[in-house]
């Protein structure tokens, strides 16, 4: 067992220091160690998937750009280590870190940098697709045992899938929605899955993990736009006369508006919240083990001694983090999928459930004023 252990840590620490390795010496092509930049370079996105052990290397992504002439499409190996490629009379190159557009494709026009209008597949884009085609194939697997064994309960993996399936559906939807939770059943599992392997492929250091796609607040953004959709798409009357017309004194509806200015306020606070929350947690989990994978070649910088003790305690609390990220990807999909159950059921609320939990609710008052 302790073979094993040694052997789980070494090979964890190859691929924490992997990348940091190579970009260490050479973040700048000068030799010198700039920790800002080898953190962003691996939070931000990019136009290829570094490879293993080599970070100059790349797996290179199509480039889909519409330049001055047109569409384009090329491999982005061809503007790589500060190439120029030109097609036709057009000519793309990757823009520098002293370009406005740092780290995009631009085209060159006159001498000057413009910015096409860009819808390459990325590392972050490749990454999602990835999650697609992951979230897809367990759910049809999950889908054929069902419709060939019926109700026998499966094992190993596809018996953890039907757990977390049944766990989510019985514990958050479910118990939460009601009658209603079959209709929104399908959104709210989807989501859960997506964001949870996401996470989970995050913190793969080789490919086809290592995009940091809910460390992205683009992605994280959508994912709430989403629920905000679902939620105010299927609003029942009562929601949206709660929201214009709520029942509270006239004086705050009329002249000045300012309950429904509220209410309406708060209609956008909740999918912030949850770009924020799910973007927060997953970009702080990633930037603590880079950080700790950096102090080796700062502490190495300054003595020997000092960064062998360093490698140690690195090590080992990068391990540690690695194994609390794995917790945390799977909180951040459950506290994303009960947020956004709960705001769609604050939506499904009509005249008459309303009405009898307000009946409900002064009857309550009522005999405790009595007492």
């Amino acid at each position: 067992m302790k073979k094993l252990f040694i052997i789980f840590a070494a090979f964890i620490s190859a691929l924490i220091f992997a990348p940091c390795v190579s970009a260490g010496g050479d973040a700048h092509g000068d030799g010198k160690l700039d920790p800002k930049e080898i953190i962003f370079e691996h939070l931000g996105d990019g136009y290829g998937w570094e490879v293993p052990f080599n970070h100059h290397k790349r797996i290179p992504l199509p480039v889909i750009v519409f330049g001055s002439d047109g569409l384009h499409v090329f491999s982005s190996s061809r503007i790589t280590d500060g190439k120029d490629y030109v097609d036709g009379n057009t000519t793309f190159r990757l823009a520098g870190k002293d370009s406005d557009f740092k780290g995009k494709v631009i085209e060159i026009v006159d001498g000057g940098e413009v910015k096409p209008f860009d819808i390459s597949i990325t590392k972050n884009v490749c990454g999602i697709f990835i999650a697609v085609i992951i979230v897809a194939g367990l759910m049809l697997w999950l889908r054929g045992y069902v419709r060939k064994h019926g109700y026998k309960a499966p094992r190993k993996g596809l018996g953890f899938l039907e757990l977390l399936v049944d766990f989510i559906y019985g514990s958050v939807i479910k118990s939460t929605l009601g009658v209603k939770s079959s209709k929104f059943a399908p959104y709210l599992l989807t989501v859960f899955f997506f964001i949870f392997v996401m996470n989970l492929l995050g913190l793969i250091v080789i490919f086809p993990g290592g995009a940091n796609l809910t460390g992205n607040i683009a992605v994280t953004l959508v994912l709430a736009v989403l629920t905000f959709m679902v939620t105010n798409l299927f609003g029942t009357r009562h929601y949206w006369k709660e929201i214009f017309w709520p029942e509270v004194p006239l004086w705050l509806k009329f002249p000045l508006p300012i309950m429904p200015a509220i209410e309406i306020f708060g209609m956008f606070t909740k999918p912030a919240a949850l770009t924020v929350r799910l973007f927060a947690n997953m970009m702080g989990g990633h930037m603590i083990v880079i950080v700790l994978t950096l102090l080796i070649f700062i502490f190495a910088a300054v003595s020997p001694v000092a960064g062998g003790a360093t490698t140690v305690i690195s090590v080992l609390f990068s391990i540690f983090m690695l194994l609390i990220d794995v917790l945390v990807s799977f909180i951040q999909a459950y506290v994303f999928t009960m947020l956004s159950t709960i705001f769609i059921s604050l939506a499904q609320v009509d005249e008459e459930h309303h009405g009898e939990a307000k009946k409900h609710d002064d009857q309550l008052e009522i005999s405790t004023q009595t007492k």
